[in-house]
């Protein structure tokens, strides 16, 4: 669901449930005015609820970051993306593009009528000769219409009453005029132009209408004129039509309504104490709406997956699409590219093709240089880059060799050849180098190459990429076939996604950045030795362990057909909004 379509459902939601609020507690009573700013406030409380902001104070009470979370796991809907197999009709997509078609020619079919009205009235003010009556300068009707008015623009054909009526009209009209009584129905009818589906908008509108005809029935009665013959003027006005739905009309139907609230007890002054109870109403209807947005928020903080920074290219994982531009470049795909003869093939290329520079060997220089790469649609290489700089002899030697690669077979998404991007970690060792940092660590989509810069009467095959038997025990860090999540990497993010709950206090105090974790997968799958290579906060810390420690078994990876224990890192980052 867009955020669009979200604030406007929201809108909706509100309408109906304060025009529920309003005949439950104030349709009966003869506070008028009061009456008209609680209609007023209702209509501008629908339409700002959703847009303000109080997303700090949800986080900072613990039981709203409960209901978000529940609200996440339990109601939010996940999205999967799944491959389609063959073409078939999308109904909801349909349904959806027909209900769009619909909405947008009701709403065009309102907007025309109202400006149709709005240009009548206009041009009545205009053709219409002008006159004073009883010191109000009024427009006179060249046809027999029923009396109306439009801000301060009085219309009326007085051939058509005595001279009482007319100055019961005036009076009517004039309360109109004075108190801009416009002002709330155009402001009704341009709400209801666009939320015109909704039949509660039309009763919100009806109960505009009539309240502004209450109070201006009550201004005639309170300046003296006789209440019964003023109801009969009433009822003979009724067979009028008026000149534009968009005025005030005298003769505004129903006259039953008119009358008896006329003819009603006026409600005790303790009752304007009930219009504060519409406050609670407005505070729960916001409270609910950031607790929706927390929980999406909530819902995206297990999504934050990410590479190396500094990235330009538009950054886009698993999406559904319909047809991808060559601009966009992937991180995650349904089936990620693969190097011509799989993990072991592009070891042994590695192996072969790096050298250690010279005058690196000669300074010392030792580290892991962090290269990225895009594998194009049709397997070609581009757009290397040095994610890490380690020397600079050492960075041109590895983009040397990254760039010379062959083409790979692409990446799917969808059964469509993608951009996908790659990061590749070589790492290049002197003799009896010393353990890489834990701050050394970074995510990369491919297992570490290391190149050692041994005499040249040793071979130059990567120790790391060796196995001996005697070493089968030993956890391995890249072997020929690496350890596998269920369904792969996208069932990973799956996983994360799913499992992953931000910490309430993490959140209280503001903490986030990236927990690196390591595990040893086993020659069965199973995970062991979960530890915290780079920690953020303690609390992040517990909650990256508790998802990682809870993994189903995986693939284990495998050495010459041989199942054996490997060392895994993995990245989670933690970020507020």
């Amino acid at each position: 669901m867009t955020p669009e379509l979200a604030y406007f459902l929201k809108i909706n939601v509100a309408i109906a449930l304060f025009y529920a609020f309003y005949r439950l507690f104030f349709h009966k009573d003869t506070f008028f005015h009061w009456r008209r700013m609680a209609l007023l406030c209702f209509f501008a409380i629908s339409l700002l609820y959703p847009l303000l902001n109080i997303q700090g104070w949800i986080k900072a009470h613990e039981p709203m970051v409960a209901m978000a979370d529940l609200y996440a796991t339990i109601l939010l809907p996940e999205q999967l993306v799944t491959p389609t197999q063959e073409t078939v009709i999308n109904w909801q997509e349909v349904i959806m593009q027909f209900a769009k078609i619909i909405y947008w020619s009701g709403m065009l079919l309102l907007t025309a009528r109202f400006f149709i009205q709005l240009g009548s009235i206009i041009r009545l003010h205009f053709q219409c000769s002008k006159s004073n009556i009883q010191g109000v300068r009024v427009h006179l009707l060249k046809k027999e219409t029923g009396p109306f008015s439009f801000f301060h623009w009085i219309f009326i054909h007085p051939q058509s009453h005595t001279k009482s009526e007319i100055s019961e009209i005036i009076t009517h009209e004039e309360t109109h005029a004075r108190q801009y009584h416009s002002v709330d129905v155009l402001f009704s009818e341009i709400v209801c132009i666009f939320c015109w589906f909704n039949p509660f908008i039309w009763l919100m509108k009806r109960e505009v209408r009539g309240n502004l005809e209450y109070m201006a029935d009550h201004r005639v009665l309170e300046t003296g004129h006789d209440s019964k013959s003023y109801q009969y003027h009433l009822l003979g006005l009724a067979h009028h039509k008026a000149a534009a739905n968009l005025s005030n009309s005298f003769n505004v139907l129903p006259l039953k309504n008119r009358i008896k609230m006329m003819n009603k007890r006026r409600t005790k002054e303790i009752g304007r104490t009930k219009y504060l109870m519409f406050l609670p109403l407005a505070a729960i209807l916001m409270i609910v709406s950031n607790i929706e947005m927390v929980a999406r928020t909530t819902e995206k903080f297990a999504k934050e997956i990410t590479l190396p920074q500094g990235t330009k290219e538009k950054e886009v994982t698993k999406t559904q699409i319909k047809s991808v531009p060559d601009s966009v470049v992937f991180l995650v795909v349904e089936e990620m590219p693969d190097f011509p003869g799989g993990m072991k093939a592009l070891m042994d290329y590695l192996s072969e093709n790096v050298k250690y520079p010279a005058e690196a060997h000669a300074i010392g220089a030792q580290g892991r240089v962090i290269v990225s790469f895009t594998v194009k649609k049709d397997g070609s290489i581009a757009d290397t880059k040095v994610e890490r700089s380690v020397n600079p002899y050492l960075d041109k030697e590895a983009m040397r060799v990254i760039a010379a690669m062959p083409k790979w077979k692409p990446g799917k998404q969808r059964g469509e050849a993608v951009n996908v991007k790659l990061t590749v970690p070589v790492a290049f060792r002197l003799s009896n180098p010393e353990p890489p940092k834990a701050e050394e660590i970074k995510q990369s989509d491919l297992d570490e190459v290391v190149v050692v810069g041994y005499g040249p009467q040793e071979d130059s095959t990567p120790s790391a990429v060796d196995v001996k038997e005697e070493n089968a025990d030993q956890a391995f860090t890249v072997v020929e076939t690496m350890p596998k999540f269920p369904e792969g990497q996208a069932g990973l993010m799956r996983y994360l996604a799913r499992s992953i709950k931000y910490p309430v206090i993490a959140q209280k105090n503001k903490e986030q950045g990236r927990v690196i974790i390591q595990m040893i997968i086993g020659t069965d799958g199973s995970l062991s030795n979960v530890k915290v290579l780079r920690s953020v906060s303690p609390s992040l810390d517990a909650e990256a362990i508790r998802v990682v420690s809870n993994m189903p078994k995986w693939e284990p990876g495998m050495q010459k057909g041989q199942a054996v224990p490997v060392k895994y890192t993995l990245p989670i980052t933690f970020r507020l909004q």
